[in-house]
């Protein structure tokens, strides 16, 4: 199964970027993930001041520009990945965070996982 996973911070830490180390540290490790086939893709997202939203309410639709000032949290970055299962979407998620806590000790945020729609596995 495939799970969408997504980390979400601070929006100060998109403005600092990660550190070196921790980069240095993530090259090897996606590397791996994408050779073992656990991960299938990834990215990171610029701040939210170079965003914007268009949000459906009331019928009507709006465009909010960023940055997001209402938000505490904002998505920084992305993967999916590819898993046999919940235990092991958590471990591959754990794994991502620890080379956070590790490489960027100030980091504060959370990975949130979630299962991604497969249109081909209704019925089953």
């Amino acid at each position: 199964m495939k799970y969408l996973t997504f980390i979400r911070s601070s929006e100060t830490h998109r403005h600092s970027g990660p550190p070196a180390a921790l980069m240095e540290a993530m090259g090897p490790y996606i590397e791996k993930s994408f050779k073992d086939g656990t991960l299938v893709d990834t990215g990171g997202l610029l701040p939210s001041s170079e965003g914007f939203r268009v949000r459906l309410s009331n019928g009507k639709l709006s465009v909010i520009d960023g940055p997001f000032t209402e938000s505490k949290e904002v998505i920084g970055g992305w993967a999916i990945i590819q898993a046999s299962s919940k235990e092991e979407a958590l471990r591959i998620s754990t794994e991502f965070m620890e080379l956070h806590r590790k490489h960027w000790p100030e980091f504060e945020g959370e990975s949130e996982v979630r299962p991604m729609f497969d249109p081909g596995a209704m019925g089953k």
